[in-house]
């Protein structure tokens, strides 16, 4: 499963993957620069390398994450996630509509819990040799 992972984060890179990570860290960027923003700077840098690379990696909630990621995720949801969400839906139709694409919009889907709520989780590696192909 680890050729059939990569062949998928390749693809992934030149369709889609490359353009969101880069997004994802200019917005991580300006975040950062505003100072206050920065926890949600560190999101959009983790979620930029989710962006990269995201077959055979899955999305978890941290255990020691508390009421201030939630509140900091209503925030988020506020200014950035519904529109982030809505992006990832349009890119994700756009990529189904085609057979070869359609492990790519599944890729896209399973961006959509780390877009609307970045803070608290945390990317892991998958231990399920058939995540590759689930959100």
């Amino acid at each position: 499963m680890g050729l059939i992972r990569l062949i998928l984060n390749v693809i992934w890179l030149f369709v889609a993957g490359l353009w969101l990570a880069l997004g994802y860290a200019l917005a991580g960027l300006i975040c950062c620069i505003l100072i206050v923003t920065i926890p949600w700077g560190i999101a959009s840098f983790r979620m930029a390398n989710y962006a990269l690379w995201p077959f055979g990696r899955k999305l978890v909630r941290r255990r020691e994450a508390g009421a201030m990621s939630t509140i900091g995720n209503v925030v988020w949801i506020i200014f950035a996630g519904w529109w982030l969400v809505l992006g990832h839906i349009a890119s994700a139709v756009g990529l189904a509509v085609t057979i070869v694409g359609i492990p790519m919009a599944w890729a896209n889907l399973k961006l959509i819990p780390v877009a609307i709520a970045p803070l608290g989780n945390e990317i892991v590696d998958s231990d399920d040799p058939g995540e590759a192909w689930r959100p």
